[in-house]
């Protein structure tokens, strides 16, 4: 029977739960990263526009100018529901993409273990 040093054992435990955990841990980070900035973008772009119109509300000075604002409203949540659309794909398409990863680690992962089960009992 062949004895397993404490490197060797260090390396197995390192192979088959270290390296897995600090993997998954890895793409939560990314993921919690860009979900994060894109919320930023967004919120940063719903606060323009809101402030560029508050801000032409204000140079309204009569009638012609109130009826001007109005008919840019119209643009303007035309324009916001399509950003509001595109924020809402774009963390759709951040959450497939993580569903996807974290599927595909999971799935080497389990590949991996099985790999070395097969080999620890062969040596045992």
């Amino acid at each position: 029977m062949r004895t397993i040093n404490t490197n060797e054992m260090t390396q197995q435990f390192d192979n088959m739960f270290m390296a897995p955990a600090r993997a998954f841990a890895a793409l939560n980070v990314d993921f919690a990263e860009k979900i994060f900035n894109a919320q930023l973008d967004a919120g940063k772009a719903y606060v323009d526009t809101s402030m560029a119109q508050a801000r032409s509300f204000m140079d309204v000075k009569d009638v012609e100018g109130l009826r001007s604002y109005m008919e840019g409203q119209q643009k303007v949540a035309k324009d916001l529901a399509e950003r509001v659309k595109g924020d809402a794909d774009k963390v759709v398409g951040l959450q497939q993409d993580f569903i996807q990863k974290s599927q595909k680690l999971t799935e080497d992962n389990v590949k991996q273990a099985q790999e070395a089960a097969t080999k620890m009992s062969k040596t045992a």
